[in-house]
């Protein structure tokens, strides 16, 4: 038998730093399920490696050491790589022969990142948001773009989302690794992962990747155009896995890529369309009621909107108030951009403006900023052109204002 009282193991302090207690996946149940709202429920996977490690730390809280140690062997026949599970083990036998004193009593090297990954990932099982709610970034996703992807990086989380009927529904959730040094990537080399609305740019088969990025890989479009006018730098951002040899990494330890469990990665590539799926990093996702996003979608729709009708009616004024101060494109500001529109539009007898496939996504962080591309079909007298467009708009004084346009 295993030591009990004597054998405080470190472990059951990280526990009691979750307060309230961690409640344990119901034995028997099988894998992460949807509850009647759409959020999953913490149950007891004997197959899922993250609730076979919440339920060893639970057994471990209760002081049922044999059967945490029994779900850590269980856990380690499935995985042999888990590091975090070597590490649970380590100090469940350690505790046989002498009380610990800290997680990782084994004197493990990388202990406290190994530490770190277990309170992410008893986290994920406490600190769940409202079955109801969903991340207010998704305010309008395009027909064709089936899932998206929300990266909340204090919490080594990644949520996939399906669009059903122009809604977000919740479908799964991951732990995930970001970089050494956390998030708002500026520059090339900080370690930094970026924050921010992105786009999956292509997909990487195992073939075209060396073992450490494991077996597929998903580019964002990291600089995106707002980085881009705020001068940050950098490339190669990508969702990837492990190496063949690691289960897992610790909360922080990438260069700035997202990075998932092979499992996990091989899973949502099912649901990644190269060039469509959004990718929305955020330091702390913030969830809403579906009830807000559709107000605040519709709010921003109805600016849009009123742009286009403004552009139609050739009164340049009207116009130009739809444009923030601050407004930049192709090298000029907004009193040069108005100028310019003020002689194209003097040289209209009329104008006709379409947009279609339009897609809103909010911008994570403090800054109330918005993503909106669309489909632009511009007809005049003396012009016609087609062109896929993206502006950015953010809140002056509570109205939305565009402060940047391009072509996407």
């Amino acid at each position: 038998m295993l030591m009990k009282g004597r054998a405080k193991l470190a472990v059951c302090a990280l526990l009691l730093l979750l307060q309230p207690a961690v409640t344990p996946p119901p034995a028997g149940a099988m894998g992460s399920r949807p509850s009647s709202s759409g959020r999953a429920l913490p149950t007891f996977d004997t197959r899922d490696p993250e609730a076979l490690v919440v339920k060893a730390l639970n057994e471990i809280r209760h002081d049922r050491l044999d059967a945490a140690l029994g779900v850590i062997d269980h856990l380690l026949g499935i995985n042999p790589n888990f590091r975090l599970a070597h590490l649970i083990k380590g100090d469940l036998l350690l505790a046989r022969a002498r009380p610990l004193s800290s997680f990782g009593g084994s004197e493990a090297p990388k202990a406290d990142d190994l530490r770190q990954e277990a309170l992410a990932r008893l986290k994920r099982y406490q600190e769940q948001p409202a079955a109801e709610q969903v991340p207010k970034y998704l305010l309008q996703m395009l027909p064709e773009q089936h899932y998206a992807v929300v990266v909340d990086a204090s919490r080594a989380r990644l949520y996939l989302y399906q669009n059903v009927n122009g809604q977000p529904r919740y479908v799964a959730d991951y732990y995930i690794t970001i970089g050494k040094n956390g998030v708002g990537k500026n520059k090339e080399g900080d370690k930094l992962s970026p924050l921010g609305v992105y786009f999956v740019t292509s997909t990487l088969p195992k073939d075209k990747l060396t073992d450490f990025y494991g077996p597929v890989a998903f580019p964002i479009s990291y600089p995106n155009e707002w980085d881009r006018r705020l001068g940050r730098d950098g490339h190669g951002i990508w969702l990837h896995g492990t190496p063949s040899d690691t289960y897992s990494r610790p909360p922080r330890a990438s260069d700035g890529c997202v990075v998932l469990t092979n499992p996990d990665i091989l899973a949502i590539s099912k649901s990644i369309q190269s060039g469509i799926t959004p990718v929305v990093i955020s330091d702390n996702v913030e969830w809403v009621a579906p009830a807000t996003l559709t107000r605040e979608r519709d709010a921003l729709a109805a600016q849009v909107e009123a742009w286009r009708k403004a552009w139609e009616s050739r009164n340049t004024d009207q116009y130009l108030r739809y444009y923030g101060g601050d407004f930049q494109a192709d090298g000029q500001d907004r009193s040069a951009w108005g100028e310019q529109k003020r002689q194209v539009n003097a040289s209209k007898e009329w104008i006709e403006v379409k947009l279609n496939r339009v897609s809103l996504f909010r911008y994570p962080g403090k800054e109330p900023l918005a993503v909106v591309t669309f489909d632009q079909d511009y007809r005049s007298n003396n012009l016609n052109n087609k062109m896929r467009k993206r502006q950015y708009w953010k809140q002056e004084n509570g109205a939305w204002k565009i402060v940047y346009e391009g072509a996407a």
